[in-house]
C-alpha cells in the first residue's frame, strides 16, 4: 500500500540540478476515510536502521517505479539526514541535457505544481526481530479511530507523487552550478550534511 505525504513551499528554479526535501516525523495523516477511519503516524528514527546501513540501497523514484529512479544512495547521488523531526534528502541530478526523459519530466512537473507529495516506501520488521515495530492505538480524544503508529521499518525508497496524504513536507529543485557528482566510494555522502 503505498501512503503519500504532502509538500510544502514547493519551489522550482530553472534548469534545477538539486532536488532536495523533508518528510516530517509525528504527524498523523488520515489514509481511509471511507468506513472505517484509518489513519497514519511514523515516529522519528522509524527509518534509521535502512538510511545507516551504508550496504543497504535507498532509492528516489518518481511515482513509486523503480523504472524511474531519479537518485540512489549507493551511488551516492541521494544523501539522507535523519533527525529527531525529520527525514532530509538531498539529490544531485545529472546536467539536464544528460537527465532520461523521466527526469526532465519529474522536475517540470514540480515546476507546475503537479507533484505534490513524497511518499515513502518501507517494510515492517517482522515481530520477531523487532517487537512493537508497529502498533494499532485509538486516536487520542476519538477511540473509534485507530491510529497505525510505525516505530521501525526498512525504507527502500522515497517518491515524489501527484496525491499527498501527510501534510508538513517540502521539495525544492535548484540549479547550482559548483554541484559535484558524490563518488560511490566517497565516506563523506554518509555524513550530515544539514
Amino acid at each position: 500500500m503505498d501512503f503519500i505525504y504532502e509538500l510544502d513551499d514547493l519551489e522550482y528554479r530553472q534548469r534545477g540540478r538539486v532536488l532536495s526535501g523533508a518528510f516530517r516525523y509525528g504527524v498523523t495523516a488520515t489514509m481511509s476515510d471511507r468506513g472505517e477511519v484509518r489513519k497514519e503516524s511514523i515516529d522519528a528514527g522509524a527509518f534509521s536502521f535502512a538510511i545507516e546501513d551504508r550496504e543497504r540501497e535507498i532509492n528516489l523514484l518518481s511515482g513509486h517505479d523503480f523504472a524511474f529512479p531519479l537518485a540512489s544512495k549507493k551511488a551516492g547521488s541521494l544523501l539522507l539526514d535523519d533527525d529527531r523531526d525529520r527525514l532530509a534528502f538531498r539529490a544531485t541530478l545529472p546536467p539536464e541535457n544528460r537527465q532520461p526523459t523521466w527526469m526532465r519530466d519529474t522536475v517540470l512537473a514540480v515546476q507546475a505544481g503537479l507533484v505534490g507529495g513524497i511518499s515513502p516506501g518501507f517494510r515492517i520488521p517482522p515481530a520477531s526481530a523487532v517487537p512493537d515495530a508497529e502498533t494499532l492505538e485509538d486516536e487520542p480524544g476519538n477511540p473509534g479511530v485507530k491510529v497505525r503508529r510505525i516505530r521501525a521499518a526498512v525504507l527502500f525508497e522515497l517518491s515524489l507523487v501527484t496525491r499527498p496524504a501527510y501534510p508538513d513536507t517540502e521539495v525544492d529543485v535548484r540549479q547550482f552550478q559548483s554541484v559535484e557528482p558524490v563518488r560511490a566510494d566517497d565516506d563523506e555522502r554518509y555524513m550530515r550534511w544539514l
